[in-house]
């Protein structure tokens, strides 16, 4: 009769610099993420918390465009790296280390260093919470995080649509494996309005939400496809932070609320 080993037992090493750690992630690309990360970020940010943002999409960085943030992080050391700092937030990215149009054809052990590094041998300094926009996905990046890494919690963001759905379940079981408490589920480009001001929802309605509800998770609630959160992208100033009191700023204060509420 074979024993069965009992389970690995990971260190998971908090990130120096910082009161809380939260992960913004999607199983499937191409829902948003990147953007509701960032917007969610300064979202908080008007909430009095001192914030940063990790960019841990090693293959595809998103953060020196959201920001138009294009320097190269300094060290003091030689050993560590000072975070670049933008409207009051200091932020990391794998896309300021190398030039915005060399592919990184990396192997998961690389991958896995990198995130190290970024995590461990970045200076951190004062912050109330770091938000980390993961890539998407359950690979290599998601399990360092999950069974490595110190975090308070993760956020996961999908469309309604139900292809994307089908990938949701899986990160969902992931982080319950993995022991990462889930904060909420967001359903982003749920609805888009027209000129007649009607709500379209051309990717269905109330995937997120009924998933949310199946697995027992809390709904936090709905964003909508508009053309300023699109226009703010493109030009690096995030809307949450130039425009708090947009329509769709105030959706992501609704979030960013129920998000502080969980952990503060």
């Amino acid at each position: 009769m074979s024993i069965k080993p009992p389970p690995k037992q990971f260190v998971k090493t908090p990130i120096n610099g910082t009161k809380f750690v939260i992960l913004v992630s999607s199983a499937k690309g191409g829902v948003g993420k990147s953007t509701v990360a960032v917007n969610l970020a300064f979202a908080l940010q008007n909430l009095g918390l001192k914030i940063g943002i990790l960019d841990a999409d090693v293959y595809g960085p998103s953060l020196p465009k959201l920001l138009n943030l294009n320097e190269k992080p300094k060290s003091e050391d030689g050993k560590a790296m000072v975070p670049l700092e933008k409207y009051k937030a200091q932020c990391m990215s794998m896309g300021f280390l190398v030039d915005e149009q060399t592919p990184m054809i990396w192997r998961g052990p690389m991958v896995i260093s990198a995130i190290k590094t970024m995590t461990q041998k970045v200076l951190w300094k004062d912050r109330d919470v770091i938000i980390i926009d993961m890539p998407p996905g359950t690979g290599d990046t998601q399990l360092t995080f999950a069974q490595e890494v110190k975090v308070d919690g993760a956020v996961i963001v999908s469309t309604p649509q139900d292809l994307a759905l089908l990938d949701v379940k899986r990160g969902i079981q992931m982080f319950d494996k993995t022991g990462v408490k889930i904060l909420g589920l967001i359903d982003n480009m749920s609805f888009f309005k027209g000129d007649d001001g009607k709500e379209y929802k051309i990717f269905g309605e109330s995937g997120v939400e009924k998933t949310a509800k199946e697995f027992n998770k809390e709904f936090l609630g709905h964003l909508p496809i508009h053309q300023d959160l699109r226009n703010s992208a493109d030009i690096g100033e995030p809307l949450t932070y130039s425009n708090p009191e947009h329509e769709v700023s105030k959706l992501f204060k609704n979030i960013a609320e129920k998000i502080k509420q969980s952990f503060l």
